[in-house]
């Protein structure tokens, strides 16, 4: 598969947000916000999903 630096900034995107970063969300517990944090990563991770599988659906296409 050719590379395509969309793709690639995506999927890294979606591996950072699925990756524990501890400080942040210590951050998010402390200032009351975690619920509202973690509803706000599963959000933007599902659309970073479906924009990384519409991207390699037109890679495919082309």
């Amino acid at each position: 598969m050719e590379t395509n630096p969309k793709i690639d900034s995506l999927q890294l995107m979606l591996t950072d947000l699925r990756t524990r970063n501890e400080s942040i969300r210590h951050k998010a517990a402390f200032k009351g916000c975690q619920p509202e944090f973690q509803s706000l990563v599963s959000r933007l991770i599902k659309q970073l999903e479906n924009e990384l599988s519409q991207e390699k659906k037109g890679l495919r296409n082309n």
